[in-house]
């Protein structure tokens, strides 16, 4: 079993930045895809972006340019910088886990986080 606390969330202006960490418990996820994904009021869970084991990042059309997802191995956490903040980031956003494949659709991670709010003012 793998546990996840995301934390870093809160309120930035628009043109902002802000630093999400994901720390792992449980097992080392140095071999795991590690995956963000936010959900906005009303709408469905986004992919944000991923590492794979091999450290090479994905991302969403909507973020890229803007967001980087980066590991940490000797702390065992995942982070997802996020710059040039606009409104329509705002979120909860998840951090997600999974041994084998993640990819870009929630259903493909086993873990995840409870989920941290960034509200984006305009």
């Amino acid at each position: 079993q793998v546990q996840l606390a995301e934390s870093g969330g809160g309120l930035v202006q628009a043109g902002g930045s802000l630093r999400l960490s994901c720390a792992a418990s449980g097992r080392t996820i140095s071999s795991y895809v590690m995956g963000w994904f936010r959900q906005a009021p009303g709408k469905e869970r986004e992919f944000v972006g991923r590492m794979t084991w091999r450290n090479i990042t994905y991302y969403g059309d909507s973020v890229k340019g803007r967001f980087t997802v980066s590991r940490d191995n000797t702390k065992n956490t995942v982070y997802l910088q996020m710059s040039s903040l606009k409104p329509e980031d705002t979120a909860v956003y998840y951090c997600a886990a999974d041994p084998t494949y993640g990819g870009s659709l929630s259903r493909g991670y086993d873990y995840w986080g409870q989920g941290t709010q960034v509200t984006v003012s305009s």
